[in-house]
């Protein structure tokens, strides 16, 4: 068992629970099991926990924050893994001088001030948000949860049983009436084929060759992949951090707050709001909204920002 930290007054500020408990990622969970509840049993100490297979052998990784750094536990050297899933090197003060001020935003941003986008390995993150349509976060999570237990290579940790996000060939190797079984309805199919497609060799990683645009496109080839779960793995698998995607939050926000980038269509209004957030850290901005806005209630500021 190797343990270590890493000394958060490197990397500017950080805030762990948000990060992972802001529905960029459904890869993570918390060891006392209090995932996505309501933000007054939040904590800001909680063990988290993933698997990684950026080594040979399939790891787990157990990481808090506490006492201004992070303490992690693994098999293996987990510092560089942390740095880059967590985005640790990303210049937080630079990219909010880069975003516009306004007081939604003003607000956003500071109440969850230090919470990074996620770099999720794109493809355990494209299945897990094929899985997103129209479920609950909580969901969605027990979801990723049921394929590892039911396909994933069991990894041996704290003397319990993990199990490491499956393979391509894995899932492939998986039957829709199976995944059925796993509660992923009308979903299965579309986790399959998905599966099959990157077994047989076109991935989610290509997307990093193309333009925005381009890139988007590229993902919407897999099943069940609309231009929503193409941003969401654009930005969170694949480091392209102006997209935005346009799911029922940010389209509430649109409509109350920046009615003016409405404009009909998926593409137009994406590009619109992107150029009102900030079009080269826009998903940043996005990100803040969406967990400031679904926590925020009452508090929220009320009708169209000019």
């Amino acid at each position: 068992m190797k343990r270590g930290t890493i000394a958060l007054e490197d990397t500017g500020p950080f805030d762990l629970q948000s990060t992972l408990e802001s529905g960029q990622s459904y890869l993570w969970w918390r060891e006392d099991g209090n995932d996505f509840q309501d933000e007054s049993v939040f904590g800001g100490n909680n063990w988290y926990l993933t698997t990684t297979r950026e080594r040979k052998t399939p790891a787990v990784i157990r990481v808090r924050q506490y006492d201004g750094q992070l303490e992690w536990e693994s098999t293996i050297d987990a510092t560089p893994i942390l740095e880059r899933r967590l985005r640790l090197t990303d210049d937080l003060n630079a990219i909010r001088q880069k975003t516009p001020t306004d007081p939604l935003i003003d607000t956003a941003f500071e109440q969850y001030w230090g919470m990074r986008i996620v770099r999720d390995p794109p493809f355990p993150s494209l299945i897990s948000f094929i899985c997103s349509a129209q479920m609950h976060v909580s969901r969605i999570h027990e979801m990723q949860q049921s394929l590892r237990e039911a396909y994933g290579t069991p990894v041996s940790f704290h003397n319990e049983t993990y199990y490491a996000y499956p393979t391509p060939e894995q899932l492939a190797d998986a039957t829709e009436v199976e995944l059925r079984d796993l509660s992923l309805g009308y979903r299965a199919p579309y986790v399959k084929r998905t599966a099959e497609m990157v077994a047989e060799g076109t991935t989610p990683n290509e997307a990093r060759e193309y333009p925005y645009e381009d890139a988007r496109e590229h993902l919407t080839q897999f099943v069940g992949v609309g231009d929503k779960v193409a941003d969401c793995v654009l930005l969170f698998a694949l480091d392209f951090l102006e997209a935005v995607p346009l799911d029922t939050w940010i389209r509430k926000t649109i409509a109350e707050y920046y009615p003016d980038c409405d404009r009909g269509n998926y593409n137009e209004t994406s590009a619109a709001i992107r150029e009102r957030l900030g079009p080269e850290f826009a998903g940043y901005t996005q990100t803040y909204l969406f967990h400031y806005l679904r926590h925020a209630g009452e508090e929220a500021p009320v009708g169209p920002i000019q």
